[in-house]
């Protein structure tokens, strides 16, 4: 993944950004045939195996900076708490997400890729992480699926979904369009609630 040709396809997937540089086609070729992308367009990861390996490789050096212990997101009637582990992503994000940025490889795909260290640390233990990211999306996509018990001894399974962007320099405030994607994403999932999480990587942006 860190070889710099590989890297040159795979970022803009991760990041959910165009890519454009057609003069990459042999790279292109030989991500194929390393079988990390599907062989037609769009540009996606090949399964769903590598769509959960990849950003887990990735963000393996952030995910070791993630001190909170998972089992404290535990509410009493088993559910996770999702509120307050975003309360503590920002607090984290304030302290280290700076200096992990500087030292993220995949750059322009950095914000996702430490948000989904950070989950991971935290719900990979008792929940699952289902991702959707695709070249050209500009968004990442995030389902955590938490299995508990209910007050009756029933199984049953908590869902959580967001939706990720990054508001780059000379771009449009994604506000708007990230609500409408959230909406939709919401519609497929049946949900009636969600969460958008918006990096702002302006250079004009408060600290």
């Amino acid at each position: 993944l860190h070889e710099p040709r590989v890297k040159r396809v795979m970022e803009p997937i991760v990041a959910g950004d165009l890519y454009t540089d057609s003069a990459l086609s042999d790279d292109l070729s030989y991500v194929r045939d390393l079988g990390l992308i599907k062989q037609k367009p769009p540009l996606e990861v090949a399964n769903p195996i590598y769509r959960e390996v990849i950003l887990r490789v990735l963000g393996d050096s952030s995910q070791q900076n993630v001190r909170a212990d998972p089992r404290s997101f535990v509410l009493p009637d088993g559910r996770f708490d999702l509120p307050r582990l975003l309360e503590e992503f920002v607090v984290f994000w304030r302290e280290h997400g700076e200096v992990l940025i500087r030292q993220e490889n995949y750059h322009e795909a950095a914000c996702q890729i430490i948000l989904m260290a950070f989950l991971h640390r935290l719900v990979n233990g008792g929940g699952y992480l289902d991702r959707e990211y695709a070249a050209g999306t500009k968004r990442l996509d995030v389902l955590v699926r938490w299995p508990y018990t209910g007050p009756g001894g029933e199984r049953l399974m908590q869902r959580e979904a967001m939706e990720l962007k990054v508001w780059r320099a000379g771009k449009d405030d994604p506000l708007t369009e990230g609500l409408a994607q959230l909406d939709g994403y919401l519609d497929r999932l049946s949900l009636t609630t969600g969460v958008l999480v918006i990096f702002d990587r302006r250079p004009e942006a408060p600290p």
